[in-house]
This record gives C-alpha cells, sequence and structure tokens, in this order.
C-alpha cells in the first residue's frame, strides 16, 4: 500500500493523511502521518516524491490500545455467561449476547433492529417494561426487575434484570443495556408452590368438615366454611 501511494505521487497523484509505519534503527515502530506530493524539476518533469510528514505515535498507540480495549469488551459482553441485551434510543434491539440468543433462541441477526418490547416481551408485561425501558431512556435505572421474555419456541423464560443507561463519550443517552439473570427455575418453582398454596387454602376454605384453628395467643385465626356454617 505505501508502495501504491509513492507510485500515484510519482504519477503526479499525491496522497494526504496516509498513515505509515516506521522502523526505527532500535526495532521501535513510529506512526507517521504522511502528505506524498509530486517533486518536479524547473520543467515541470517528475523527478520524485516528497513526503511531509508528522509524527503521530503517540496518538495512534493510544487509538490501538482503545481499539483493542474495545474489542475485549466487545468479547466479553458476547461470551458472558449472563444474557445481555440492549435498546437503543427508539426502543430497538442494538446488543444481543450470545447468553441471550441460547436462552431465547433468536440469533443476533434475527433480534437486531427488532423493537424490544413488541417482539420479544409477553402482552401482558409491555406496558410495564416499556416503562422501565423509557425511565432508562431518561437516566433513571432499574434493578432487579422480573421480566418474561418468549422465546422462538414459544416458551416463557423469567429473566432478573437491571436495566442501565447507556451513554456515548459526551455523556449523552444512546440506549438502555439489559444484565440479566436467567431465573426461569426459580420463578416456576415459586409459581408451583403459591399454586399450591391456593390449593390448599381453596381445600380447607370448602371441605365438607369444620376446620378451625388458633395462633399462640388463642386467638382464632383458621374458620372455614363447614365451621361458619355449623356454629352460624
Amino acid at each position: 500500500s505505501v508502495q501504491e501511494v509513492l507510485d500515484n505521487a510519482l504519477k503526479g497523484m499525491g496522497t494526504s493523511n496516509y498513515e505509515l509505519e516506521f522502523r526505527t534503527k532500535s526495532n521501535e515502530i513510529r506512526y507517521l502521518l504522511v502528505n506524498a506530493t509530486t517533486r518536479r524539476d524547473a520543467e515541470n518533469n517528475i523527478v520524485g516524491v516528497v513526503g511531509v510528514a508528522q509524527d503521530v505515535t503517540e496518538a495512534a498507540q493510544h487509538d490501538r490500545a482503545v481499539a483493542a480495549m474495545a474489542n475485549e469488551l466487545r468479547q466479553l459482553v458476547d461470551t458472558a455467561n449472563a444474557p445481555i441485551f440492549g435498546i437503543d434510543v427508539h426502543g430497538n434491539v442494538n446488543e444481543w449476547n450470545n447468553k441471550t440468543a441460547e436462552i431465547t433462541g433468536f440469533t443476533k441477526e434475527e433480534a437486531f433492529d427488532k423493537p424490544l418490547v413488541s417482539t420479544f416481551i409477553v402482552s401482558s408485561l409491555r406496558q410495564s417494561v416499556q416503562e422501565v425501558m423509557d425511565n432508562a431512556l431518561q437516566g433513571r435505572e432499574t434493578s432487579n426487575y422480573e421480566l418474561e421474555f418468549r422465546t422462538k419456541s414459544g416458551e416463557i423464560r423469567y429473566l432478573l434484570v437491571n436495566a442501565t443507561t447507556r451513554r456515548d463519550a459526551d455523556s449523552n443517552i444512546v440506549g438502555v443495556v439489559g444484565v440479566a439473570q436467567d431465573v426461569t427455575e426459580a420463578a416456576q418453582h415459586d409459581r408451583a408452590v403459591a399454586a399450591m398454596a391456593n390449593e390448599l387454602r381453596q381445600l380447607v376454605d370448602t371441605a365438607n368438615a369444620p376446620i378451625f384453628g388458633i395462633d399462640v395467643y388463642g386467638n382464632v385465626n383458621e374458620w372455614n366454611d363447614k365451621t361458619a356454617e355449623i356454629t352460624g
């Protein structure tokens, strides 16, 4: 590529702000921002190329360090053992890591640019989830919010989510990131226990035998329908 720049300049086509790497005598690399200008003699014949450069080594090294860090952070997000997803200011998905894809069954390509709430959240929770997202888009974050994701196969996954405001380098709000924990098994267990408790309550209330109870102070705290019927 450097040879192309020089060849072009030897044909009268100069190049501006071309970054090249010089190897020093001590084998270090210096980054130079070069303007390659055609050199001509008194009769306007091309006789060579002149490079006027600016040493941008420190800035280039900083940029590479930032790029390396960004790449590392991207890998951490993509391979994290927790679901991580995000939206832009319009509510469309722009972050969808591997764990989220695994849990929901939707690939990153299938999820990207889709409206998060209307596409992936169960209808009964859409309004409240939208409120959480809207709050985060205004800088008001929410921790440990349980939402229900509908998977590609139609199952429900329960996620405990921290909705965090996403900002750019100038601190402008550009979206929301959700870092989640899959609590499906625990949520299903809690719902099963609640259903069982409700069923037992109904059995007690509608039993054909009088059932009553007291607390540690001797005060009545259980009095089913049959007891009420018998005692009046």
